[in-house]
């Protein structure tokens, strides 16, 4: 019988999906939504990155309540996985040694990891420029945090350093939108600092600091996350 329930929900969601994908149609021009989107970014933001000026300046409150959801689940992982067990098999299986990684990842790790980590600040740098910004570079940094685990299982991360790391780039983060309501025309808003030249590296008012921000506290709370799921 849950055989054949399941067999059905399977068919009912492959009817639904084949329903969606019947009926989509691609878009052939920009909504008006989407015109007025890539016309103001540029001009009144001066951020060649369209989404990023979006995220980070027109949608501030959503993304503010991004990163509060994210720093919600990180609190949650913490409360549910850090607690300690003092039973006598989860005492024995603490207390095991750690399988050591192969050769290939540990030698593989000391090659990439400082790659990873570059690519990671490159992507948040330079979110207002190009493809990028504080979301992605703090997930790749967090991935390059998950290949240090497993290269080194013995290591620990300091969590405390993490934790406060992250709750400091919040603290600024906030503070900025609060300069801009009172410095420019709302929350968030990037003109407090000078739009300087389009294109160019320092530009774009403080959407490079909001998403340098941004990025370590993803960073910080998904390898957070991640330290919690290995202990």
């Amino acid at each position: 019988m849950s055989r054949f329930f399941s067999l059905l929900v399977l068919v009912a969601f492959g009817i639904v999906f084949a329903g969606m994908i019947g009926a989509y149609e691609e878009r052939q021009i920009p909504s008006a939504l989407a015109i007025r989107y890539l016309t103001d970014v540029p001009q009144v933001l001066g951020a060649p990155n369209v989404v990023t000026g979006i995220l980070i300046s027109f949608r501030g409150f959503d993304t503010l309540g991004e990163v509060a959801v994210l720093f919600m689940v990180a609190a949650s992982v913490g409360v549910l996985l850090g607690a300690k067990d003092d039973t006598p098999a989860a005492k024995a299986i603490s207390q095991g040694e750690p399988r050591p990684p192969s050769e290939l990842v540990r030698n593989g790790a000391e090659v990439v990891l400082p790659l990873i980590f570059l690519f990671g600040a490159y992507v948040i740098m330079n979110g207002h420029l190009s493809a990028g910004g504080g979301f992605q570079g703090g997930a790749v940094v967090a991935s390059g945090a998950m290949l240090f685990m497993l290269a080194y299982p013995r290591a620990r991360i300091n969590h405390t350093i993490l934790s406060i790391t992250e709750s400091l780039a919040g603290v600024v983060y906030v503070m900025i939108g609060i300069l801009g309501i009172v410095l420019a025309g709302g929350f968030l808003d990037s003109s407090i600092l000078p739009r300087g030249a389009f294109g160019a590296f320092v530009s774009a008012g403080a959407i490079p600091i909001i998403s340098a921000l941004l990025g370590v506290k993803v960073g910080a709370e998904l390898s957070v996350i991640i330290d919690r799921f290995r202990s």
